[in-house]
């Protein structure tokens, strides 16, 4: 294993994971803290404030989602800022969200502070503090164990919430709906149009948890489905209990009453409220909710933060030890920076500048973010392969740009000078430390290189690099494409040009191309350095108009290649690395994402450990296919009587039912590969290669036996009736 893969986070989040920790980082302050210092400056108008937040966080999930899925690493906000609008701005992004999320988990342990205090007669700072301690060392042991506590922090805050808002519509439904509107709700805007754009700004730190599981991006299981649908889903579970949550709170208190302010508006509701419990039990109940909420809250918020300095240290903005990997293969050092700086804040700044400071950076970063993506589109770089795209382009980033300049004008001097002091902060440190290590830049160059300037190639073979690592999409035909490709086996010592002659002969019948055409352009490949060669494998690739599908040539080399092409490079790694395996891929111009994807497939399968030594070793065409799938993807199955399989035999393929998605691609009887047919008749001792889905390869596996290891098959002998 390289060292970049070692230092590779562990993907071990689930959708539910991805739900958890955005819902987590939402659920917290934003409802049990804050709605009492928002009443204060907006009146009952604080249910609407609330409602307007929630929509304007909607531009910058869906910019965040397609980034996250396109570059799913470490470092969220940071790492798509500097890939696409360069390092100065990307360490403007780091350092300006690092201080965000740092900032929102201080809000919520000094929220953890005050709701204790109501029983113990105690300074909140001190236990905000120790909690602080108890968390980063939790993050220490790992992503996966940090969740398994917040699984049951949410689960359990999300029960107690569910029964607050019942027995609260209860309560209001007692009072009277004309009653409670006519004297809890009017009047609506107390501070007027300003006072309700400036509580918008303020509250909208509720909502920035939402896009913090980009940050683990590189921890995701199936990023492309569970990162923006969780996201989804936890927007709007938390955006239907906040707006209905705070519309009871100023029912039951009043806007008077809860903008005292109120720091414990959630408790003091509960207080007027649960009268078939037992005296204050209610209030104990949303009490060890709310210090539930905010230890998910800070939780999580540690969780995402420490990722900011593991991914500027693997860039060279800060000192590289912050990317190391601690025992528990998570990045210690960043964390303990973290909790530090976290620590700081709790002892330095008050609840309401905490909540205005993480906002106001909040909003910034998230309209760099709406910039990013139209960077990214417009950039028309083909490895930019998103595997979720924000819809409504580009109106919803512009709209994502726009909004948050507003709310922070609304918002006051202070938010505004502090978001500049770090920006200041960050190129400072850009100029001082970082630019000396650097030789990179952003996308935004291959918008320039479209005008006419210049581009930055690293990006390109960076996301490439990314690709392959993600592989293909379920949806992608790499093993259909792999079971109906041509083989040709080389026994004797070839020349290079020979075998692409061989190579386009095989293709013309399928491409809709001639011979001459696809040996001009796999040539003009080579000689331009468009054929890499790694670990003993070359890739030879085009794309032609007209031509909506895939194709693939396998070349196994038992003796040298030779390459007589006027290409140097290609010459020395041929020397340096003898070619076994040549790869021909011809895919049509309508999808770049897609080829790119399959030789992104096919470069990661050449890079596995084990890949060469079977290739070179395999018996025949179906064990050099079979090496290339993916081993979850595909099936071999022994028809032999006494067997599992016993029932196949004598069936014709259109009579066999599989699983749908599943596919029997090959079949191997007595030394010779057949390509299916609907026609053909299944016999004793044929070995079928079924591709599918894995779910229902699991299902045929039951039913019908099979193992995915083929080449410990016995080959039967040929009978003479045979």
């Amino acid at each position: 294993m390289s060292l970049l893969k070692s230092q590779r986070l562990t993907k071990q989040l689930s959708l539910m994971d991805v739900y958890l920790v955005s819902t987590g980082a939402m659920f917290s302050s934003g409802f049990f803290l804050l709605p009492g210092i928002a009443a204060a400056e907006t009146g009952p108008s604080v249910v609407l404030a609330y409602a307007v937040s929630g929509l304007l966080i909607i531009p910058a999930m869906l910019s965040q989602a397609e980034l996250a899925t396109a570059m799913p690493r470490a470092g969220g906000a940071y790492y798509y800022l500097d890939r696409t609008l360069g390092p100065l701005v990307g360490t403007l992004g780091g350092f300006g969200t690092w201080f965000a999320l740092i900032l929102k988990s201080a809000f919520a342990l000094i929220g953890i502070g005050t709701y204790l205090t109501l029983f113990f007669d105690i300074d909140f700072k001190p236990i905000a503090v120790t909690f602080a301690v108890f968390f980063g060392v939790l993050n220490i042991f790992g992503a996966k164990e940090s969740t398994g506590l917040l699984r049951w922090l949410v689960f359990g805050l999300l029960t107690v919430l569910v029964l607050f808002i019942i027995d609260g519509l209860g309560n209001v439904a007692a009072q009277g709906l004309a009653e409670t509107h006519r004297t809890r709700f009017t009047p609506f805007m107390t501070h007027g149009i300003d006072g309700l754009l400036g509580t918008v700004g303020l509250v909208f730190v509720s909502y920035v948890g939402l896009t913090k599981v980009a940050a683990l991006a590189e921890e995701v299981r199936d990023p492309e489905r569970n990162i923006p649908l969780g996201m989804t889903l936890s927007l709007v579970t938390v955006a239907s209990i906040y707006v209905v949550g705070v519309a009871i709170m100023v029912a039951i208190l009043g806007s008077d009453t809860l903008g005292e302010p109120s720091l414990t508006p959630v408790a003091d509701t509960a207080r007027e409220m649960f009268h078939w419990l037992p005296p204050r039990f209610g209030e104990f109940l949303l009490v060890g909710a709310a210090v539930a909420a905010f230890a998910s809250m800070s939780n999580t918020g540690i969780l995402a933060a420490s990722r900011y300095p593991l991914a500027m240290a693997r860039d060279n903005l800060i000192p590289q030890r912050l990317a190391a990997l601690g025992r528990f293969r998570t990045p210690s050092s960043s964390i303990i920076l973290t909790c530090s700086v976290l620590v700081l804040f709790i002892l330095l700044l008050d609840v309401q500048a905490v909540a205005e400071l993480a906002s106001a950076l909040q909003l910034t970063l998230f309209g760099l973010l709406n910039i990013a993506v139209i960077v990214m589109r417009e950039s028309r770089i083909e490895s930019y392969d998103p595997g979720f795209r924000s819809p409504f382009y580009p109106w919803v980033q512009l709209a994502g740009i726009v909004a948050p300049l507003i709310l922070i004008a609304e918002m006051g001097w202070l938010p505004s000078l502090f978001t500049m002091g770090v920006f200041a902060a960050s190129i400072g440190w850009y100029n001082y430390y970082a630019r000396g290590h650097l030789a990179r830049d952003g996308a935004i160059y291959h918008v320039f290189e479209r005008l006419g300037r210049r581009r930055f190639a690293g990006l390109d073979r960076e996301l490439r690099d990314i690709m392959k690592e993600k592989g293909a999409r379920a949806a992608d035909p790499f093993d259909e494409v792999v079971a109906r490709a041509f083989v040709i086996d080389l026994q004797k010592t070839a020349d290079l040009h020979d075998v692409v002659s061989d190579a386009s002969t095989l293709l013309k019948s399928r491409v809709g191309a001639t011979a001459e055409e696809l040996i001009t352009g796999f040539s003009r490949g080579i000689k331009a350095g468009g054929t890499p060669v790694s670990h003993g494998a070359a890739l030879l690739h085009m794309r032609l108009p007209d031509f909506d599908s895939s194709e693939l040539v396998l070349v196994r080399c038992s003796a040298d290649l030779e390459v007589s092409y006027d290409n140097e490079e290609l010459i020395r790694q041929a020397a340096a690395s003898p070619i076994r395996a040549i790869f021909f891929l011809v895919s049509g111009e309508g999808d770049a994402g897609r080829h790119l994807r399959i030789l992104a497939q096919l470069a990661g399968r050449i890079e596995d450990d084990d890949f060469m030594d079977e290739w070179v070793n395999d018996q025949n065409e179906q064990d050099l296919k079979e090496t290339l799938l993916r081993d979850d993807r595909f099936l071999a199955l022994r028809l032999q009587a006494g067997s599992m399989s016993e029932s196949l035999i004598g069936k014709s393929l259109r009579d066999v039912r599989l699983p749908e998605g599943s596919l029997i691609a090959l079949i191997r009887r007595f030394g010779e590969t057949l390509v299916p047919r609907g026609r053909t008749v299944l016999r004793e001792g044929d070995r079928l290669t079924i591709i599918g889905a894995p779910a229902g390869l699991r299902e045929i596996e039951v039913q019908y036996g099979g193992k995915h290891d083929t080449r410990e098959f016995p080959v039967p002998e040929k009978d003479e009736q045979s």
